[in-house]
């Protein structure tokens, strides 16, 4: 009989990718999915530590599963990811029913790991190396997380996938725990990658994410040449199958002529840049370590409009770090409306243990104004993006189509022949139509006649049409 794995997953990409790949590991060894604990053998739960929110999730799972795990004991519970390198044993203390810790660098392990408590080897734990706990190339190595299996039931949809090209981080931003476990940054071989595109490309995708913690800082040395994240856009741009191509997280600093300029002659790349700010005040951004000022951000602004004038950037922002002030704050808010972003994430600061700001500077600024500056500063973005989704009236885009919107799942109108999908434009803005199951993979013309903060409504373009004559449909 086959085993049973359920799988959880919290946080970024990276870790959607991380599940994707342990999935396919333990699929050689003869596990399948389920969606229910009850039925599983094998339990793992792939964490994130960039927020407290996120590893209270976490603990609140494992805590669900106290009571099944004393009825059966000979289930395997299991946590991989950031937190288990983050706390590591600690781990056991919290959920002491917990059977093994994997760091996101040995995820390839899982397999004999979970072999070994099934055959009563007690608990197991494999985390790399801490970023002080060896030479530079010991600690990298034991951090590498390049693992080329890859599972379609894992992703976001059969043709759409994440890619990593980068691991780690060096950058070592106060409020960021990545650099320690996710380790020191190093970019794949080239060929390895594209390799990689090509079975992506075989099996159906049409859309690749290239992954990194700063993805633009990608850089591969060898005697004979390097390599950076504009060279190899070129190559990947060869591989036949493909139709979109994204990366992300990029770093301001690292947003180059070179790379703007292979952005706009290669079309198969998305002119869609996600470029984190966090923090529009020069004093916080110092404070972060982010390793850049407002004019060097506003320089790279710059350089965009100029280069790709209809790219969408987006960006993050951490509200409430260490002394931020109402005037720190103001500025934010400013450089906000000044750029124009397409979206933002906007996160309230959360002090994660270990890093440098938790060390260095007080968490000072109350929770209630954290929340109230989130929310002026959601306000203001969603006003942009509102303002700035107009343009699109009347005019028709291509959509990748994804699948079913979230208006037909959750009125379980999935299996109806005519139902509302969901899908992207090139500049990654979302879409929803009335359409059928048929044209889900597909990237069809869509003729846009609403448009929302977060997303444009349209209508399949089957013929010549004029869009006005369509209504929305909110019911």
């Amino acid at each position: 009989m086959p085993k049973k794995l359920y799988l959880e997953t919290v946080g970024c990409q990276m870790n959607v990718l991380d599940s994707e790949m342990v999935v396919a590991s333990l699929r050689k060894h003869g596990y399948s999915l389920t969606h229910d604990p009850e039925q599983a053998d094998t339990l793992l739960f792939n964490t994130c530590s960039v927020r407290e929110h996120a590893e209270e999730k976490t603990y609140s799972s494992l805590g669900k599963l106290k009571r099944l795990k004393q009825r059966h004991p000979e289930k395997v519970v299991g946590v991989m990811g950031c937190m288990a390198q983050k706390d590591q044993k600690l781990i056991f203390e919290r959920a002491p029913y917990v059977d093994l810790i994997v760091g996101p660098g040995q995820l390839q392990q899982i397999p004999e790991l979970v072999s070994n408590v099934n055959a009563g080897d007690g608990r197991q734990v494999a985390v790399s190396l801490g970023r002080r706990e060896g030479t530079v190339e010991n600690i990298k190595r034991s951090h590498e997380t390049f693992d080329p299996l890859r599972d379609t039931e894992m992703r976001p949809t059969p043709f759409q996938a994440y890619l990593r090209i980068q691991i780690g981080c060096d950058k070592f931003c106060t409020y960021c725990i990545v650099p320690m476990t996710r380790g020191p940054e190093q970019g794949r071989p080239p060929a390895q990658i594209v390799a990689e595109a090509r079975v992506l490309a075989d099996q159906g995708c049409k859309e690749i994410t290239l992954l990194g913690q700063t993805v633009n800082s990608y850089c591969y040395k060898t005697p004979e040449e390097t390599t950076n994240l504009a060279k190899l856009l070129a190559q990947l741009h060869e591989v036949d199958g493909l139709e979109r191509i994204k990366f992300v997280t990029n770093y301001p600093k690292d947003m180059t002529r070179e790379l703007l300029t292979a952005v706009r002659d290669l079309p198969k790349v998305s002119p869609y840049l996600h470029v984190p700010l966090q923090s529009g005040s020069d004093r916080i951004l110092e404070r972060m370590k982010r390793g850049y000022t407002v004019a060097d951000y506003r320089d790279m602004m710059d350089r965009i409009r100029e280069l790709l004038p209809d790219a969408a950037v987006s960006s993050d922002f951490i509200v409430g770090f260490c002394g931020e002030t109402d005037e720190d704050f103001e500025q934010t808010v400013a450089l906000t409306k000044e750029c124009r972003f397409k979206n933002s994430f906007i996160f309230k600061y959360s002090e994660r243990p270990g890093t440098r700001g938790a060390d260095r500077y007080p968490d000072d600024v109350p929770l209630d104004v954290k929340q109230a500056r989130n929310n002026e500063l959601l306000a203001v973005q969603s006003a942009i993006s509102e303002e700035d989704n107009q343009r699109f009236l009347g005019r028709t885009v291509d959509v990748l189509i994804e699948g079913p919107s979230k208006l037909t799942l959750r009125k379980g109108h999935q299996d109806e022949p005519l139902q509302q999908l969901t899908g992207r434009t090139h500049c990654d803005r979302i879409v929803v139509f009335d359409g059928n199951l048929r044209q889900v993979g597909q990237t069809l013309p869509v003729a846009i006649y609403d448009a929302t903060a977060h997303t444009l409504f349209g209508a399949v373009v089957t013929e010549e049409i004029d869009p006005t004559v369509y209504t929305l449909q909110l019911n």
